[in-house]
């Protein structure tokens, strides 16, 4: 892959807005990003690896649980902040942003918020600093976009659950040491739990032959007669309102995240454009190709703006489910188109690993889908608007 010379684009000035912890966050992930990520991560996504080596890094850059308290492991930072590492890191890779995301929003902020201060102090810090990865439990083969219709489920033995069911398509499960796991009790209610890996009759086999997010460790977890101990319920939160709330938080960072997905396009397409020559002149000088540029440059902008208010309305816990939902289903729109432009405007070099557009196309197909898929986040602005649920 060539080398990386990414210069964020910042049309509208925007870095007005941010304060300076909030400039120095940034830049310490777009460094480790630019160091450690960009020269390894089109060879792993070929070889559809995850580097594991790059974990230790993303805690260091507070990846992990970023907003999550000091007491527990976390930097303290705010929600601009969180969204700012999650932009740097998907510049970099969709896959290698999943496994933060994952980490922090799906496994981490569950511990935290409906966790007792044991838990916390048992999982967090451990979490944080990287030493255990974690993985999320919700999606089922048969239940996607209808998470409550789940059939994994517990029963209550006395001393322990007896956990049975399976989950799919759960990002880090291959090498995840913790689970967080939503199951239904006798009574049909939502419950998490943390399964711990070594727990007998749980396992996590990988999932092969993606052509997206090849960077990114994906499998299941089935729970066959799985003894779980009963101090490991999460017992501050129950009802599908529990996941769902992780999700909100996912979600917000994968609002951000698109954006950088969005930036590495367009910034190698407007380069690529000032160097190509065709018909004795750069290709950036025809009239189709700047429409394309100046069409992706005005669309960053309008989701940097969205997410920076977004981020202002987390921070002040306004934020309603159904707003994070139309940024995380616009932004993500606009990265996936951006990408396809991108790629028409290098030609044939486009879908070469020498540039990253066409492995950016590939993970943001995964990226519209997963925490919510593009056509389940219209539907919840539609409800939200009307007042109407077409879910039923």
């Amino acid at each position: 892959m060539k080398p990386d010379l990414f210069e964020a684009p910042d049309y509208y000035n925007l870095d007005e807005l941010l304060t300076d912890e909030h400039k120095l966050v940034r830049t310490a992930a777009r460094e480790w990003v630019k160091r450690d990520v960009s020269p390894i991560i089109e060879d792993y996504a070929q070889k559809a690896e995850f580097p594991t080596q790059i974990i230790k890094g993303l805690a260091e850059i507070g990846a992990f649980g970023p907003y999550i308290p000091h007491e527990y492991g976390g930097a303290g930072l705010d929600q601009i902040s969180y969204g700012l590492i999650m932009q740097e890191i998907e510049r970099g890779d969709s896959g290698v942003r999943s496994t933060a995301s994952v980490q922090s929003s799906l496994v981490m902020y569950p511990i935290w918020k409906y966790g007792n201060e044991e838990q916390r102090l048992k999982y967090l810090p451990k979490l944080a600093s990287g030493e255990w990865m974690g993985c999320f439990g919700l999606t089922e083969p048969d239940h996607g976009s209808n998470p409550g219709g789940m059939v994994t489920n517990f029963k209550d033995m006395g001393d322990h659950y007896l956990l049975n069911g399976a989950k799919m398509w759960i990002s880090n499960a291959p090498f995840a040491q913790v689970a967080v796991v939503w199951a239904k009790n006798e009574e049909g209610r939502i419950h998490g739990l943390i399964v711990e890996r070594g727990m007998e009759g749980f396992s996590t086999p990988e999932t092969h032959n993606k052509w997206s997010l090849r960077a990114s460790a994906t499998g299941e977890l089935i729970f066959d007669n799985v003894k779980v101990p009963k101090e490991n319920l999460l017992p501050n939160k129950s009802g599908l309102g529990a996941p769902l709330g992780c999700l909100d938080s996912a979600r917000f960072g994968i609002a951000w995240g698109a954006i950088g997905a969005a930036m590495d396009c367009y910034d190698t397409a407007l380069r690529y454009s000032k160097e190509r020559m065709q018909f004795g002149k750069p290709i950036g000088q025809f009239q189709l190709q700047q429409k394309k540029l100046a069409e992706m440059i005005t669309e960053i902008t309008k989701a940097q703006l969205l997410a920076w208010k977004l981020g202002v309305m987390r921070n002040n816990g306004t934020a309603t489910s159904a707003q994070i939902s139309m940024a995380k289903r616009n932004n993500v729109d606009m990265a996936i188109n951006i990408a396809r432009e991108a790629r028409q405007m290098l030609g044939g070099m486009g879908i070469s690993g020498e540039y990253s557009i066409m492995r950016h196309s590939m993970n943001l197909e995964s990226v519209i889908t997963y925490e919510g898929t593009h056509d389940i986040h219209l539907l919840i602005t539609g409800m939200d608007v009307t007042g109407l649920n077409a879910f039923k």
